[in-house]
């Protein structure tokens, strides 16, 4: 997951919305959201190479999304597959304090009303404050250019009608505008591929934007999850109700 955009305890009938991409090799195989049927509590994507996910929410009302934290100057570590953090974070199991041993990340985690931003970098565990977020591959809130569009553009739409909000966050997930060079974070990548990574929606050969996702929770509990997995375009759209509400002025 490479882009996320959340509304948080900001809207007085969605206090949570949620805009995301998944960007990932292309080749990589996962399957599109579902109530996993080893986990039927879970729903989200999986990754069919190492059994994790990027994005999931459950019955109880927990909610995890990883990004991954780029910078090519920092050696490797080679740990375990990072989306393993995103099922252990939904079943409430994470450890926080022992992330070190997985390669550099931002984790937003726990229950609905009490959301966490982790990261293993710095590190940091602290309490999500309500507001207008952004993240991407770098820490939360960094003012990258697809970051500041995309957080511009949700304090947009949460002003805007509810009955438009859901294309509206789609359009902003599907905004492919390359940043100025001058705008663009030195992350170690080729100053091509870091003009490439630097729009909402990547489109690259071999590598790019494989779903984007938006999320709903209203202030009676009702979910509206809808995914849009690419390049074949395969729409998933389920509603259902959560436990743990978050309340829009908590």
């Amino acid at each position: 997951m490479c882009l996320i955009a959340l509304a948080y305890k900001v809207h007085p009938s969605f206090p949570f919305i949620i805009a995301a991409n998944r960007d990932e090799f292309m080749d990589r195989p996962a399957e599109p959201v579902h109530f996993w049927n080893d986990a039927p509590h879970i729903l989200a994507g999986r990754d069919l190479c190492a059994g994790g996910t990027w994005l999931g929410l459950t019955r109880h009302g927990r909610f995890a999304a990883i990004t991954n934290y780029r910078d090519l100057r920092r050696a490797p570590v080679g740990g375990p597959s990072r989306g393993q953090l995103v099922r252990a974070a939904l079943e409430g199991v994470i450890d926080a304090t022992s992330t070190i041993a997985y390669e550099g990340f931002n984790l937003i985690y726990g229950p609905l009303h009490a959301l966490r931003y982790h990261n293993n970098i710095q590190p940091m565990d602290e309490p999500l404050v309500p507001g207008i977020h952004g993240l991407s591959n770098h820490f939360l809130n960094t003012p990258w250019p697809k970051v500041q569009r995309a957080t511009t553009a949700m304090q947009d739409l949460v002003k805007g009608a509810d009955d438009a909000l859901v294309e509206g966050l789609f359009t902003l997930l599907a905004e492919d505008t390359i940043a100025p060079d001058d705008q663009l974070p030195d992350t170690g990548l080729p100053l091509s591929v870091e003009r490439t990574a630097s729009a909402i929606f990547i489109r690259s050969t071999g590598y790019g934007t494989r779903c984007s996702t938006v999320v709903g929770v209203g202030i009676d509990g009702r979910v509206r999850f809808e995914e849009r997995v690419f390049p074949n375009r395969t729409v998933t759209v389920l509603e259902f109700a959560v436990g743990g509400l978050v309340a829009p002025d908590a």
